[in-house]
């Protein structure tokens, strides 16, 4: 094994130094780009994410480049080299080497595309050769192929994860991608997959688009070549809606929401079906994490055993992993930590870590270092819906 690997790595870069570099972003259109794009380190809740490339031509109507009003922008292009991205995703003060998960090119294009493929891999070999262990989330609707596989394959310390994004969308002015595009990439990832692990992210699932007991049937038939599955909803934030009004598509609810749409009623349905399911098939999971640290036999890095009702669903080899690797950090290292960060400790509880003063990024950073949830005073979770927007839940109890 270790000698192809290491013959795979070799054609890895050969594959990059033969391939056509992507132009980098002229000076006069980063003038034209918001700050928070042209930074290309931001911690999300899978992980610290690297972003390096920009433009996607796939149109997803929902996609988040919205939020960063570059929607228009469909021809990829490299802020930077993978170097330089390297360098500064491992001396940021939040990464971790061995514990703070990665995510490559999640937030404004495709990594799978011909084009840019070549510098995913790229900064693959980069972080490899590193000797980290790290997580590392690659996340894609789009084309892989057995020689893709083959490169997913060589690497030997980084824990890879291939999230192949499929919904099953055929409203074209929703999503224009033929979702038979990744159900044939996932069916491939997993056929040759050894050293990586492969996700069927089963996402957006919206009321009257893809709900159908056709749709959920056919992915949960899809969840066969997958090791484990994650479903969930949509982000319907004010930018997204906006466009959809504007644009005249079908608005799936009334409002935008802060956090992911998925009613109560959907959930109870898709997780009807999957029990009635005959034999096979992979486990359903409601976050990230939880289907990713599943799939490669480890404990949740996000801390979610102390969720519980977000459990109940998992396997029982699961929740034993995540039982033995859950533990209430020491208080006072929680606060000098938190202090460090500039908030506070409040409390901690069976559930999560209580603090205040700490945004998102920030909250990660100590959600991953110490394997527990982290949660801001004046933004309460709230029991079965951990998570999700309000829409098409009831009023539960605040717990945190």
């Amino acid at each position: 094994m270790a000698g192809s690997c290491k013959n795979d790595s070799d054609v890895v870069g050969a594959v990059v130094a033969s391939s056509r570099l992507l132009p980098l972003v002229t000076d006069s259109v980063r003038s034209t780009l918001r700050p928070e794009l042209l930074d290309v380190i931001e911690y999300r809740k899978s992980g610290l994410s690297v972003n390096w490339i920009i433009g996607c031509p796939l149109d997803c109507s929902y996609c988040v480049r919205h939020l960063f009003d570059n929607f228009e922008m469909r021809v990829p292009r490299a802020l930077m080299r993978e170097e330089e991205a390297v360098d500064r995703l491992i001396t940021h003060p939040h990464f971790e080497p061995g514990v703070t998960p990665i995510q490559l090119l999640n937030r404004a294009t495709d990594p799978m595309l011909q084009a840019v493929k070549p510098h995913l891999f790229n900064m693959l070999r980069l972080l490899d050769e590193r000797g980290l262990t790290n997580h590392v989330l690659v996340i894609s609707r789009w084309h892989v192929k057995p020689e893709d596989c083959a490169v997913l394959n060589s690497f030997q310390n980084i824990k890879v994860t291939l999230l192949i994004t499929h919904s099953g969308i055929n409203d074209e002015r929703v999503e224009p991608v033929d979702s038979n595009i990744a159900a044939t990439s996932l069916r491939t990832a997993f056929e040759h997959a050894a050293r990586y692990r492969t996700v069927l992210y089963w996402r957006p699932i919206v009321p009257g688009l893809n709900d159908s007991d056709e749709h959920i049937s056919q992915a949960l038939e899809l969840s066969r070549y997958a090791h484990a599955t994650v479903f969930t909803g949509l982000f319907y934030k004010d930018q997204i809606r906006e466009y959809y009004v504007s644009n005249g598509l079908p608005e799936p609810y009334e409002d935008g929401a802060r956090r992911k749409v998925f009613p109560e009623e959907l959930e109870r349905r898709i997780l009807a079906a999957a029990k009635a399911r005959p034999a096979g098939g992979s486990p359903l999971f409601r976050k990230t994490s939880c289907g990713v640290t599943y799939a490669h036999g480890v404990a949740d890095y996000n801390g979610h055993f102390g969720i519980r009702e977000l459990c109940d669903i998992c396997p029982a080899s699961q929740l034993a992993r995540c039982a033995k690797a859950w533990t209430p950090p020491n208080t006072p290292e929680v606060a000098a930590m938190a202090e460090a960060l500039g908030g506070k400790l409040v409390t901690i509880n069976e559930r999560a870590v209580v603090v205040a003063g700490l945004d998102e990024q920030r909250r990660y950073r100590l959600q991953h270092h110490f394997g527990y949830q982290i949660h801001d005073i004046n933004k309460p979770h709230l029991v079965q819906r951990h998570g999700r927007a309000e829409t098409g839940w009831p009023a539960p109890q605040e717990v945190s």
